[in-house]
């Protein structure tokens, strides 16, 4: 069995510094790995990803995420990646993973994915040079995520996304919003990948469970919606398991 902790849409900022570390000072007493699942920043500032990284020098298990469209606002990603990376995390844009956890292995494949729609409702590469971009961009996300997923060897396989792969963890969203919080390109690659499992955040409002059209489990693990440090999950032959979540933060910024 390999436990998981996951959050993301933490928003961190400098003036919540040492607001974490207590709550993520014991993680490796439940679980194998935290992920995150990105706007783990409010705007991508370099302050705030260093106050970040501080929080995540408590943590004593791996630690593997993706960046979220916060992180990007400041025009720095690779300030907040690097700054990630300097706690010990692995930061993940189409790109995987294998952890070792006890006899099994895991692999994590991730992106930052983008937004799009859902059938019914999303945009397509037609038209105006901006709209084929827009969706190029999520073509390209997918695309990554699902290569990414292939090339992991490893006993089970989780997908790590900030959008939404699929609509069901959207529901209590606005509808009209749902084109900008996700994209059913994701789920669609999570599915030819052979993941066990996807997690994603960027939906404040949604759900927490959701399923992929050929019927992997989605979870959606925004923190103002989980209401908790992190949420736990276990896999194993049996499937996905969740296991409950943590002490409650203090409220979170909005999306």
């Amino acid at each position: 069995m390999i436990r998981i902790a996951a959050v993301g849409d933490i928003h961190f900022a400098e003036d919540a510094l040492g607001t974490l570390t207590p709550r993520w000072r014991d993680l490796d007493r439940h679980a194998d790995v935290l992920l995150l699942a990105g706007d783990l920043t409010n705007v991508g500032s370099r302050a705030q990803a260093q106050a970040l990284a501080q929080e995540l020098e408590a943590v004593a298990i791996p630690i593997v995420a993706v960046l979220g469209n916060h992180d990007f606002h400041a025009g720095m990603p690779d300030l907040v990646t690097n700054a990630l990376e300097s706690a010990g995390a692995q930061v993940l844009e189409g790109t995987g993973t294998v952890l070792t956890i006890g006899s099994r292995t895991l692999g994590i494949a991730g992106v930052k994915g983008f937004g799009g729609g859902f059938p019914g409702a999303c945009g397509h590469a037609f038209g105006e040079p901006e709209m084929k971009t827009f969706i190029d961009l999520t073509e390209q996300s997918a695309a990554a995520l699902e290569s990414a997923l292939t090339r992991l060897d490893a006993d089970f396989k989780v997908a790590l996304t900030h959008y939404a792969p699929v609509k069901d963890t959207l529901a209590g969203e606005r509808l009209e919003i749902f084109p900008f919080l996700g994209a059913f390109q994701l789920g669609e690659a999570i599915d030819r990948g052979g993941a066990q499992l996807a997690l994603h955040g960027h939906a404040h409002h949604g759900a927490e469970r959701g399923v992929t059209p050929r019927g992997v489990p989605v979870r959606n693990v925004a923190m103002p919606l989980i209401r908790s440090p992190y949420a736990l999950y276990c896999l194993d032959a049996a499937g996905v398991h969740a296991q409950g979540r943590r002490t409650h933060p203090e409220p979170a910024l909005e999306r």
